[in-house]
């Protein structure tokens, strides 16, 4: 599908990013055109590709449309990875959260269809079923906004994938839990009860090719994904490091988390189909031709939603994902 084709990444030089990347060169495509605006970074990732000329990078910022047009002339596929992501910044700074989120996700929509690029791949997260945080918030307006856009005159499609937490991403609560053992010889949790959906990236990728491929557009494709017990994590972790004496202490739920997260909400449970092993697809509650025909085989799911403390993996099962992402 992408062979001898022009790719756009937005927000491309964090870890979704990288191994977005490094999987699709292996389908030669024509073009991948890296737009952010952290110059560091694209420096730095140059480098780590070192410097393959199938790549261009691109400085610039998806609040500014005619940036976006500039990039995306010629573009087959667009995957909308640019966001502000931190609960906790966004909590603070919603009116820059909106900006990225929602007033951003519309302008790579506007800058597709001008374009007439073929399909455009947004990216979304558990935050944004039920969303209590702003983050949530901001990424439920920016899917409504990419559903949505299939109701316009244009040839251009667009899905979205949501997934719950990717291991190893900047800011992972991993890379924090192996910081504190080893400077600190403790670890910090907000609650012992919390839970989380996790996948490996490489994992993660994969799945989104497959929405990718698979999608009509506008439906949601919703990742199927292990959940484990955060408690029981720093418990392995610990446990790799062969540090002794390792204490955990609680430090309380931050503004807008959850203890538990979910992917599926009761209220979008009434439009879900199970898709196969991988995923549950939401069909939109608006009208768009042909959708609702497309899936009409499927079976309605049949769950309340789907909920991250639900079928947890045990400290075995959580030690073999860790092994699997290479982080002991």
């Amino acid at each position: 599908m992408f062979g001898n084709q022009t790719i756009l990444v937005t927000g491309g030089t964090g870890s979704w990013g990288y191994e977005l990347v490094r999987q699709l060169l292996t389908f030669n495509p024509k073009e991948i055109r890296i737009f952010s605006r952290n110059e560091s970074n694209q420096f730095t990732m140059k480098q780590e590709f070192d410097s393959n000329p199938k790549l261009h990078f691109i400085i610039g910022d998806i609040r500014e449309k005619d940036a976006l047009i500039e990039a995306c002339q010629g573009v087959d596929y667009i995957f909308h990875l640019a966001a502000l992501k931190h609960v906790p910044v966004c909590e603070d700074h919603p009116l820059e959260a909106l900006k990225t989120n929602v007033t951003g996700t519309q302008n790579v929509i506007d800058a597709a269809i001008i374009c007439n690029v073929n399909r455009v791949i947004y990216i979304s997260t558990d935050k944004a079923s039920n969303p209590s945080n702003f983050y949530g918030l901001s990424k439920a307006m920016g899917e409504r906004l990419i559903i949505h856009a299939n109701t316009l005159n244009t040839k251009t499609r667009f899905v979205c994938i949501r997934g719950g937490n990717v291991l190893g991403t900047n800011g992972s609560v991993i890379h924090v839990f192996k910081k504190q053992i080893q400077e600190k010889g403790q670890i910090g949790i907000t609650d012992p009860e919390m839970t989380r959906f996790f996948l490996t990236l490489e994992d993660a990728i994969q799945l989104v090719f497959k929405a990718t491929f698979e999608s009509l557009g506008g439906e949601i494709f919703v990742m199927k994904m292990p959940t484990c017990k955060i408690l029981d994590l720093a418990y392995v972790l610990i446990e790799a490091s062969d540090k002794n004496n390792i204490d955990i202490y609680t430090l309380g739920i931050r503004p807008g988390e959850k203890i538990h997260e979910i992917l599926l909400s009761e209220y979008e449970s009434k439009n879900t189909i199970a898709y196969d092993n991988e995923y549950f697809v939401i069909l939109p509650s608006i009208h768009i031709e042909g959708l609702k025909e497309h899936y009409s085989r499927y079976e309605l799911i049949n769950l309340i939603n789907y909920n991250s403390s639900k079928e947890l993996m045990t400290k075995d099962e959580i030690k073999e994902m860790l092994k699997k992402g290479r982080f002991i």
